[in-house]
């Protein structure tokens, strides 16, 4: 193994780090991967979770700058293809090597820098722009990753990649939607009064997202199976904590982070494995 395959190699299992420091559930679906695209899904996540711990998490510190920065590092980065920072460095290998379009980073970090000066969403305009650089994007990151950067295969599946993107941000929403509220001074909702948070309305926001997964499941049926298997078990996962929300008042989302067990989701886990496996999902 020659130093740049070693860095090459190291900068990746920092990105595992990452990944599975931050969230368990995530790195086991992603454990259904093949190794290539495995290691690939890694590198997305380092960079999308460095990015919201600036603008979620590092306060005290100069975070518009600190953001600029982690954009100019990662530019020079994509254009030299190497960076000192090892997630930077995982993170521009995958996206030079599946040709993802800068596009979609550069909205990623839009959407990263109104969580530093935006605290209110006035209309739905404002917040589909938000979930669109938020979420969306990386769930097109992804499906390039998962199609191998085949243009005809991204195409067929660009609209449900992003409506899964954006179920699962609007799940994360509803569920975080006490910390952002009163930890952050977020409301990403338009139509949400935080003091009067109703059944009604939090009924209006379950049933968009449950349009989003119908139109999410039509794609991931056409996934390749290793993929079709890891985003399955998260399609399942947002799935029963949506069905967990929608049972829970609302007055009790305001109160406390809603969650659901390890026991519920390994039973996930194993139960859409093995569907993969004999090719029944």
């Amino acid at each position: 193994m020659t130093g740049m395959e070693l860095y090459d190699k190291t900068s990746s299992n920092i990105s595992k780090l990452v990944t599975t420091s931050y969230s368990t559930s995530f790195s086991l679906a992603t454990r259904m991967l093949n190794k290539r695209h495995r290691d690939a899904i890694y590198g997305v996540y380092g960079f999308v979770r460095f990015a919201d711990e600036i603008v979620d998490t590092f306060h005290g510190h100069d975070q518009k700058e600190m953001l600029d920065k982690f954009e100019a590092d990662l530019k020079y980065a994509l254009k030299s293809k190497i960076c000192l920072n090892p997630v930077l460095h995982s993170f521009q290998s995958v996206v030079n090597e599946y040709k993802i379009p800068y596009e979609y980073i550069e909205a990623f970090l839009t959407s990263m820098r109104f969580d530093l000066r935006k605290k209110n969403y006035s209309s739905q305009l404002e917040t589909d722009i938000y979930v669109y650089g938020s979420a969306d994007v990386v769930g097109l990151m992804c499906l390039h990753i998962f199609c191998d950067a085949d243009s005809d295969k991204i195409k067929q599946m660009r609209v449900p990649a992003m409506k899964l993107g954006s179920a699962f941000q609007k799940v994360n929403f509803l569920r975080d939607l006490k910390n952002d509220a009163e930890e952050l001074g977020r409301i990403y909702f338009h139509h949400i009064d935080y003091k009067n948070f109703t059944e009604e309305v939090k009924q209006q926001i379950i049933d968009e997202i449950k349009k989003d997964l119908e139109l999410a499941a039509i794609g991931i049926k056409m996934l390749p199976n290793d993929a079709k298997i890891a985003v399955s078990i998260a399609y399942f996962y947002y799935k029963r904590l949506l069905q967990k929300l929608n049972n829970t008042p609302a007055q009790r989302i305001k109160e406390a982070r809603i969650r659901i067990s390890n026991t519920t989701k390994l039973l996930i886990l194993v139960r859409v494995y093995f569907l993969g496996k004999l090719r029944l999902l």
